[in-house]
């Protein structure tokens, strides 16, 4: 593989993540694309520190995914809130938390 289709996949990632949070109005779908993105992001910084030839890019990738596992327990945490209080995961029932 090289580092051409590694950018291809990692673009094809970002922009399918991209059209999903643009798209959706639920919340998990909304978290899988962020993931999908970020994901994105962790491929390419793969790829590149593979390709360099040093393992500074995997090292990184070690500590988004980290970050990442942190997001995604609060970002449940939230949707589990919501549903609890209104019954249902959409987003435009979140309104109420910014006063």
């Amino acid at each position: 593989m090289t580092l051409s289709l590694c950018i291809l996949l990692a673009s094809a990632l970002l922009a399918i993540g991209a059209y999903g949070v643009a798209t959706r109005k639920e919340a998990v779908p909304l978290l899988l694309s962020v993931e999908l993105m970020a994901n994105a992001a962790n491929i390419l910084f793969a790829s590149f520190g593979h390709f360099r030839g040093g393992p500074a890019g995997q090292i990184f990738v070690l500590f988004a995914l980290a970050i990442t596992v942190a997001e995604v327990a609060v970002g449940l945490a939230l949707v589990m809130l919501i549903y609890r209080r209104h019954g249902d995961t959409a987003l435009d029932l979140a309104s109420e938390a910014r006063q």
